[in-house]
């Protein structure tokens, strides 16, 4: 919107712009045609002056030497000799102001010559020490006043010529003076009728940009009303109130989206419903599991033992090593039990979090699980971590431990655990100088119920590596292992701060 009002304010400027520049450039026009009429009008009156002039300077000069030869006073003399200093001056003067004029031009040629032709007969006449007959004086008299006849009749001409441009220039300067005070009062009516516009114009889309804008405010008032109640729904489904509705009555895409999240609540308060319902009954099949199923194989083994106490004398070494490997069976049994109730509670079981000192936790979960054979090194460097998941941490420690000394090749090895800081959590290792394990069974040692080695070599169920995962899935963090066929093993976790 604030472009196209741009855009138009900018349109109108132009407008008025290139308007009052025509104006302008009339009245330019017109004062500068009147000052150009001006001066060709003065031009003419200073060419019929010039001319003029020299008629009269030359008649002047005539007179004075006819005066002199009737008194032969050399006082007489003066005009001529004034005119041979101021002929030749204003003929130049003449002929410059001439310059655009070819007729003119030619007549003043003409003009020219009768003018030297006449110093040409005076000079003669002026000449004291040199004798003339009457019949030489009356000749010489004779052509001058042919001469200066002559030089009339080329002066009217001359004049006649001048004036008819005079009259042109005239007639020419009269229309300039007439039009422009006009030109200049319809320039002047104009830019104001243009300022008036523009300015109407201006406080109309400036009303009408306030306008908008105080639409925009109320509509923006209103939308963020609205996201803020969509906000408010999201936080509260965050904290587990699927519950929460929305009421939106207007027709619009925000409208829409809170139908749409209204509809999306009451289906996961029905699907959260309907998984409380079922982990309910996972606890009460986990709880008969446990039960019903331990209880048989309690019995199992405590017949097994009774056979070894009853029956010791009449057991062959072969049947001994049955019995063995039944109780080996159902404590492995017992174990997957156990397992599997552990993997199925992880995430589902309330955490108390607390201040944890990794190096004091380890020291606990060492003496459970690490055998006096075996050395451990803790690094003196290990966190305090302020609120975590005490429980978890040291269920993954427990299981990380304990299956390097289960998988240890030799009755005795090393243990290093050590930590460093990543950004917004942990980065633990633990790493053991066990048989390692090759990279293609990298990820999966980490999958339910593998093992890398023949069950009848090592009892296991399979389930701590996924336990270990599945905890450490739960906290957001990662877990890999870096390792290769007989150098060791390093588990490699982050567990957040």
């Amino acid at each position: 919107m604030k472009y196209k009002i741009d855009r138009k304010i900018t349109i109108a400027l132009a407008v008025a712009v290139g308007i009052l520049l025509l104006t302008a450039s009339a009245s330019f026009w017109s004062i500068r045609g009147l000052s150009v009429q001006t001066n060709r009008v003065e031009h003419s009156y200073q060419v019929m002056q010039e001319v003029e002039t020299i008629t009269a300077v030359l008649k002047d000069a005539q007179a004075g030497t006819r005066g002199y030869l009737l008194t032969g006073d050399t006082v007489y003399l003066r005009p001529y000799s004034m005119a041979t200093n101021q002929l030749p001056t204003s003929l130049e003067r003449v002929m410059a102001l001439t310059v655009d004029n070819s007729w003119q031009r030619a007549r003043l040629d003409s003009l020219r010559q009768l003018v030297e032709q006449e110093f040409r007969i005076l000079r003669p006449l002026t000449e004291i020490t040199r004798s003339r007959s009457h019949s030489e004086m009356q000749t010489l008299l004779d052509t001058d006043r042919q001469t200066l006849r002559q030089v009339r009749l080329l002066y009217t001409r001359i004049k006649r010529a001048e004036l008819s441009l005079l009259a042109e220039r005239s007639a020419l300067q009269a229309v300039f003076e007439k039009a422009t005070p006009l030109v200049m009062l319809l320039s002047a009516v104009l830019a104001i009728i243009i300022v008036v516009w523009l300015v109407t114009k201006l406080v109309q889309e400036l009303d009408d940009n306030r306008r908008l804008q105080t639409e925009l405010t109320t509509v923006n008032t209103s939308v963020a009303h609205r996201i803020t109640q969509i906000r408010s729904l999201a936080e509260q489904v965050v904290q587990g109130d699927y519950t929460v509705k929305i009421t939106d009555s207007a027709a619009d895409n925000l409208s829409g989206l809170a139908t749409s999240l209204n509809r999306m609540t009451q289906t996961l308060d029905a699907s959260f419903s309907a998984l409380e319902k079922r982990n309910r009954e996972l606890d009460q099949f986990a709880y008969v599991a446990s039960h019903d199923l331990k209880a048989p194989l309690r019995g199992v083994t405590t017949i097994v033992k009774w056979i070894e106490e009853e029956m010791a004398a009449e057991l062959s070494p072969q049947m001994r090593t049955y019995l063995a490997q039944m109780k080996g069976r159902l404590s492995r049994l017992e174990d997957l039990i156990n397992g599997l109730l552990a993997y199925a509670r992880v995430g589902r079981t309330a955490q108390t979090r607390e201040a944890v000192d990794v190096h004091q936790l380890l020291t606990e979960v060492a003496e459970l699980v690490v055998p006096p054979g075996f050395e451990l090194y803790l690094a003196p460097d290990l966190p305090t971590l302020p609120n975590t998941d005490r429980l978890g941490l040291q269920q993954v420690f427990t299981n990380l431990l304990s299956n390097a000394v289960k998988y240890h090749h030799r009755g005795a090895g090393r243990l290093e655990i050590s930590s460093r800081d990543v950004d917004s959590c942990y980065e633990f290792r633990v790493q053991d100088d066990g048989p390692g394990i090759a990279p293609e069974y990298h990820q999966k040692i980490f999958l339910l119920f593998q093992t890398l080695r023949d069950r009848h070599t090592a009892e296991s169920t399979g389930i701590g590596l996924s336990i270990v995962q599945k905890i450490i899935n739960e906290q957001q963090g990662s877990i890999r292992v870096e390792s290769a066929a007989g150098q060791g093993a390093a588990f490699i976790f982050t567990w957040p701060k």
